[in-house]
């Protein structure tokens, strides 16, 4: 029979949450040209020699609040997911877990993948909405390991899933299970990127001038402006929210030129609307991460108190809820994803 291995990639996360691992993991992530879309010694100089000494000690503390007593929260999401993914399967189907930047790595688990002589190999990075910066490297760093194999195995790929059903059903249950009718106002934050690199995806059009805030414009398969703007859209159908009462917008920005609306903004604004009670979901992220249960759960929340609001309450990701795993097992199935040729 037919061997067949699914990997399930996500960004990454620091060994631990030490200054030096920390360290670690943002230089990796930083250095990525994907990520960091500069010149290389511009990119080496800014990222080496700048922000990762700076940022690294601020991190250290931020991902200190998020660990558990099991270890980062994305980590063992990960591996809950690849446990009981794993028993929806077949026997001829194996689950392997890994991350774009640090540990379990990429490279070590296709040398696993090798060794055993898979004849197919899916690879599904975990990024609903695919961005170069995401889905892109972690397509492009396994796809560079298999290259050089002897022997070359089936390869599929799974670029987004933003637009599959069981996907949209799998959140709109999270946010359901909140009662959004009973919150005041509803942001669906979306994890934000440098307008630059929005650009690049259809140079003809310009970001800002898009359409797709309104609809899915025919160049906007790979936009992920226009990924996310359809991804609320879906979210808003299923669950039948009234107009007016949501809207869209991207956190976790680095500089002005990043996408907009930026997401602390419109909470801040929310707050001096006289808008109380706030639910936030993150649509973007299939599991917690520094970014849900940090930026958005205590940074945020705290500056929305700070602006007169009362309470801003973050639907929970999907992480390893039966029916995420559900969801998971429909999306492998699916024929429709792309077939990879050397």
């Amino acid at each position: 029979m037919v061997k067949e291995a699914v990997v399930l990639i996500n960004v990454g996360t620091p060994d631990n949450y030490k200054v030096k691992a920390v360290q670690r993991y943002l230089s990796q992530f930083l250095n990525d040209p994907r990520v960091m879309d500069l010149p290389w010694l511009l990119r080496k100089v800014l990222v080496n020699a700048i922000i990762v000494p700076f940022r690294a000690p601020i991190s250290a503390r931020l991902y200190q609040k998020l660990w558990t007593s099991q270890g980062s929260p994305l980590l063992t999401n990960l591996l809950e997911v690849q446990k009981k993914l794993q028993a929806l399967l077949p026997p001829h189907i194996d689950v392997f877990a890994a991350m774009r930047y640090q540990n379990p790595s990429i490279p070590n688990t296709l040398e696993q993948i090798k060794k055993e002589g898979y004849d197919k190999v899916t690879l599904f990075p975990l990024f609903p909405q695919y961005a170069s910066s995401t889905t892109g490297t972690a397509i492009e760093a396994a796809l560079k390991i298999i290259g050089k194999w002897n022997v070359i195995p089936e390869i599929r790929t799974i670029e987004q899933f933003y637009l599959h059903p069981a996907f949209i059903d799998a959140f709109a249950q999270k946010i359901e299970s909140h009662h959004p009718r009973q919150f005041d106002y509803i942001v669906f934050s979306y994890h934000g990127l440098p307008n630059r690199q929005l650009n690049t995806i259809h140079p003809e059009i310009k970001a800002s001038e898009c359409s797709c805030k309104e609809e899915m414009p025919a160049h906007g398969r790979y936009c992920y402006k226009a990924a996310c703007y359809e991804t609320t859209r879906l979210l808003v159908k299923k669950l039948q929210l009234d107009e007016g009462t949501y809207s869209t917008a991207f956190q976790s920005r680095l500089s002005k030129n990043w996408m907009s609306p930026f997401t602390d903004s419109t909470l801040n604004e929310l707050a001096l609307m006289g808008k109380k009670r706030i639910l936030v979901t993150a649509p973007s992220f299939v599991a917690d991460c520094l970014e849900t249960s940090i930026e958005i759960a205590d940074e945020y929340r705290k500056m929305f108190e700070n602006a007169g609001g009362e309470k801003l309450t973050l639907v929970e990701s999907l992480n390893a809820d039966e029916q995420w795993i559900e969801a998971l097992h429909q999306i492998i199935n699916d024929k429709k994803n792309r077939l990879m040729a050397f």
